[in-house]
């Protein structure tokens, strides 16, 4: 038989799937890896798809997404952003904010371009590069600039090949957020090169104590040069729903909007309209969300910064923690395994989310505080015997 594409070769599955795997067999099994909130959506939310349902929502809908969600998405961009958008020209509903993302790559790489990515950053980033032929080039992210690109790599890594850099503020795996002086050079330096930036925003509404997630989209010159990605899924616990959106300019939502035709033809019609309810109806839900994973946050720094040997950077948003092992003499990778094996605890290691990712691991505080302290619990007490047989 025939070689199957390059594509099929290069994307493989995340190492995340791996642990699951290995983890099995094991009972008693705590597992903090899934990237989602453990919050059912808002009961207003699924009344809003029952009644679209019931009310004959069960045709194709627009490929780009229903005009009512498209207008309120322009409306709440227009608020959060501060740039006037056209809800029909500027903006269009996918399938979560993968799919957004999926499309704008689609639409902007070429076999042979280079886009810049995070290391550490979110690992499909690099696989919807090596689909389109293109060339992931990382960037190191370090604890110091709140895991931001090291501007001075930034600016090495621009070849006449780069077409464009994927930015994620507040970021997966890191919990960092971009200082508004990193993304103001950023900005300049993708005018002055000409490129086009990818930002997903889907954390930007979980963040803590004051911090602001600003898009770079915001920033002189780059409105038109940025495809905005955001979803429904974090925000409003809404991840099996599968809805999310993009903002960009006319050319680059026309182009996305008939990928969309051949992709997936369009959104769940029910899911839009739950959807466009999630948007305007009442935020209490949301914001007792929002109370719930500061409360945890707070709580895994605390614990884990008590931990001999182990350093948990403090999260800006997201509800992940980034945790520095490297005092351990392992790697990141070592100790979840290890971890796994002796204390049933499964975190992710930091390596899945690039080569600079190496001395940490991953865990996802969207789960019970119960939950949070049973298995800090464990690795308290394994850390405990680890330094006892050393």
């Amino acid at each position: 038989m025939k070689e199957l594409s390059r594509a099929e070769h290069l994307v493989e599955n995340s190492p995340i799937r791996r642990l699951f795997n290995k983890a099995a067999g094991l009972k008693d099994v705590i597992a903090f890896t899934v990237g989602e909130p453990d919050f059912d959506t808002p009961r207003y939310i699924v009344d809003a798809a029952i009644d679209a349902l019931n009310h004959g929502a069960h045709h194709y809908p627009p490929n780009a997404g229903i005009t009512e969600l498209r207008e309120a998405v322009s409306r709440e961009t227009e608020k959060t952003h501060g740039f006037k958008l056209h809800p029909y020209l500027n903006a269009m509903i996918t399938c979560g904010g993968m799919e957004a993302l999926f499309l704008a790559m689609t639409v902007i790489v070429d076999a042979g371009d280079e886009v810049i990515i995070g290391d550490p950053s979110y690992c499909n980033y690099a696989g919807m590069v090596h689909i389109r032929g293109g060339k992931p080039v990382y960037v190191p992210c370090y604890a110091k600039d709140h895991f931001a690109f090291d501007l001075e790599a930034f600016e090495k890594a621009i070849t006449p090949k780069t077409k464009a850099v994927v930015i994620n503020s507040p970021m997966n795996p890191t919990g960092g957020i971009a200082t508004e002086e990193s993304l103001k050079k950023i900005a300049e330096l993708c005018v002055k090169h000409d490129l086009y930036v990818l930002s997903d925003e889907v954390y930007n509404s979980i963040v803590y104590e004051g911090h602001h997630a600003r898009s770079i989209a915001t920033f002189p010159g780059m409105q038109e040069r940025t495809v905005v990605v955001n979803s429904f899924s974090k925000k409003y616990a809404m991840c099996g729903w599968r809805v999310g959106y993009a903002i960009a300019n006319e050319r680059i939502v026309d182009g996305m909007s008939r990928m969309q035709e051949h992709v997936a033809s369009g959104v769940n019609a029910a899911t839009q309209w739950a959807a466009l309810r999630a948007l305007t109806g009442p935020q209490d839900d949301i914001e007792e969300m929002i109370r719930q994973y500061t409360v945890r946050r707070n709580l895994v720094v605390s614990e884990f910064n008590d931990i001999p040997k182990l350093k948990c950077y403090a999260p800006e948003g997201t509800f992940y923690a980034f945790i520095d092992v490297s005092e351990t003499g392992v790697t990141g990778n070592e100790f979840a395994e290890d971890l796994i094996e002796k204390a049933q605890v499964i975190l992710v290691p930091g390596d899945t989310f690039g080569p600079e990712g190496k001395k940490y691991v991953r865990l996802v505080f969207a789960a019970s505080e119960e939950k949070i302290k049973a298995g800090i619990g464990r690795i308290r007490k394994y850390m405990l015997e680890r330094e006892k047989n050393q």
